[in-house]
């Protein structure tokens, strides 16, 4: 609650100077002696303070009610374009090796994912998985309440198998072309080379810079081998050291021909801090223009003060012998 005229409050002053005018009068005079002999009583203390301080709390009510206390529901309207971001995540089963410990591949680009995510305040962005083929998971929001509950969920067995990175990016690309605004930007991940999917990564990479749309690249893992998952064993999953296969070559010209940066990140730290540079370079200002729609609720301490004032009305009218 706000008040549009707080220098109202200033009139409360009334109260000390009253009390002391009271106290140089020699504190309440009754009407009769009589009922004056009968206030030791208890209740007849109370009742004859109380038309006081009726009257008192009638005039708080009208300073309250004068100051116009306000409550209101404030909207932003963003002015400027922002930045439409795909996030592009592999999700094949090579993403589940141990090469990041403690956790796999998966789980550490998701959690730095959702850390990326709760580092943006208006941008429009979108989930794509993909394996041998691509899925949006999540169309162009600014719901990242949404957003983040469908990364946390994001695993392995949700596409068939095999890595599709032209086909992500062609997926991402049509997610991005209609958004609004100049600046629209891929955020590829992946741990693998390209074998599966029906459109070439150079050419959906050659679309996507049609369309101004930066695509970064992410290789993720360690070089050479690394712990990979080969299926259930009589003590749980069993992994065997397997070679990893990166195309770097084919990432880095996805991200020269958009116009955007190849990254490598060969442990959890180190994607960390790629994302932070992302962040860093696709960082654009934003204009907030805020409208308050406001209620006024003076009226409510108006209607208090004239009931406060009749309950004291009421009180002489019947002839209480309280005060004078």
């Amino acid at each position: 609650m706000i008040f549009e005229t707080p220098w109202a409050f200033v009139l409360l002053i009334i109260f000390p100077l009253w009390w002391l005018w009271r106290r140089e009068r020699g504190g309440f005079r009754y009407s009769r002696a009589e009922v004056a002999a009968r206030s030791g009583r208890r209740i007849s203390r109370v009742l004859a303070v109380l038309p006081g301080t009726l009257r008192g709390l009638a005039v708080l009510a009208l300073i309250v009610a004068l100051a116009r206390p306000q409550t209101g529901v404030a909207t932003e309207e963003i002015e400027a374009e922002g930045i439409a971001i795909a996030l592009v995540v592999d999700i094949s089963s090579s993403m589940l090796a141990l090469d990041m410990q403690p956790l796999d591949r998966l789980e550490v680009a998701k959690r730095t994912v959702l850390e990326f995510v709760r580092s943006r305040q208006y941008d429009r962005i979108a989930l794509v998985a993909f394996a041998g083929e691509a899925i949006t998971q999540v169309p162009l929001t600014i719901d990242y309440r949404i957003l983040e509950r469908a990364i946390q969920d994001l695993r392995t067995e949700l596409l068939e198998d095999g890595t599709a990175i032209g086909t992500a990016l062609a997926t991402a690309a049509n997610r991005l072309r209609r958004a609004p605004g100049s600046s629209k930007v891929v955020i590829l991940l992946t741990d693998c080379e390209n074998n599966r999917g029906e459109v070439d990564p150079i050419t959906a990479a050659r679309a996507a810079a049609a369309y101004d749309i930066r695509t970064y690249t992410v290789g993720v893992g360690s070089e050479g081998v690394a712990p990979v998952p080969i299926g259930p064993g009589p003590l749980g999953t069993e992994y065997a050291s397997m070679r990893v296969r990166l195309d770097e070559d084919l990432l880095r010209r996805i991200a020269g021909i958009t116009g955007a940066q190849y990254f490598r990140a060969t442990n959890a730290r180190a994607l960390e801090e790629i994302y932070r540079q992302i962040d860093e370079l696709e960082k654009t200002p934003v204009n907030v223009r805020r409208y308050v729609e406001f209620s006024e609720h003076f009226r409510l301490f108006v209607l208090l003060a004239v009931l406060l004032v009749l309950t004291e009305w009421v009180l002489r009218v019947r002839r209480y012998p309280l005060y004078v």
